[in-house]
């Protein structure tokens, strides 16, 4: 154990160019207090070049992770109160992309979810998506972006700069990261104390033996054991800046 998350430098000479590259600078611009252009820029795309940058699940996963996370923090630091009611801020808030509002819970369930229903415990997929969301979702969801996606608690994993030559390691150090700190294993009474995303998305994990197959994969429980299951407690304080650092 004892991994840390980096993932904000870019390789050098990286290739990656059009929304992609806008996604990662919108994350730095707003990290640096900015983002106005890049927001504009953002919302100005056409759909044919956002279709173009987005070939790959590579591509969607960097692309729609570094916007999630560019726009809470954006959000949040210009209206900190819209907090407070958390289930209108995820379903009203959110990002324009090519001409169209997308919000927070659009881009999380829609786009990086595969459409599936919020609170479905991942099990339920929205059965009619929009025409926008259909074109630019995940062609398979990923768990591991939950280890990415920085909702603005103080629960909630760091910030990096994703990019899609890097996404699959990347990601493999989100989780390792986040669950070495949240992740507590106690042979005694075989019981493993691990994050509430797990409960809130148990499906995209496979249910409980996918939880403990990932578990066991990043080193939080023995290979081919079997612990009960705890649920810690969500801490949903806002806390904003939670970058990675590097």
């Amino acid at each position: 154990m004892g991994h840390s998350l980096h993932g904000a430098p870019l390789p050098a000479g990286s290739a990656t160019t059009g929304a992609v590259a806008l996604s990662q600078q919108l994350l730095r611009a707003v990290r640096a207090g900015q983002g106005t252009a890049e927001f504009e820029a953002l919302a100005t795309l056409s759909e044919g070049d956002l279709r173009r940058s987005l070939a790959t699940d590579a591509d969607k996963l960097a692309f729609w992770i570094n916007v999630y996370n560019a726009g809470i923090q954006r959000v949040l630091a210009e209206s900190p109160d819209r907090y407070s009611r958390r289930l209108r801020f995820f379903s009203t808030f959110g990002v324009e992309v090519a001409g169209h509002h997308l919000t927070f819970n659009a881009i999380e369930h829609g786009m990086l979810r595969r459409s599936m229903f919020a609170f479905s415990l991942g099990y339920m997929a929205n059965p009619f998506p929009g025409r926008f969301e259909r074109a630019f979702r995940l062609q398979r969801r990923d768990p591991r972006v939950h280890f990415a996606l920085n909702c603005g608690a103080a629960s909630c994993p760091p910030i990096a700069f994703y990019d899609p030559a890097l996404i699959d390691a990347q990601l493999d150090l989100a989780a390792h990261s986040y669950l070495d700190t949240t992740t507590s294993y106690d042979p005694a009474t075989n019981t493993v104390t691990v994050t509430r995303l797990f409960l809130w998305f148990r499906g995209d994990f496979g249910g409980p033996a996918g939880i403990r197959r990932l578990l066991a994969r990043y080193e939080q429980i023995p290979p081919g054991s079997a612990p009960r299951l705890h649920f810690a407690p969500y801490d949903w304080t806002l806390s904003l800046d939670n970058y990675a650092p590097g």
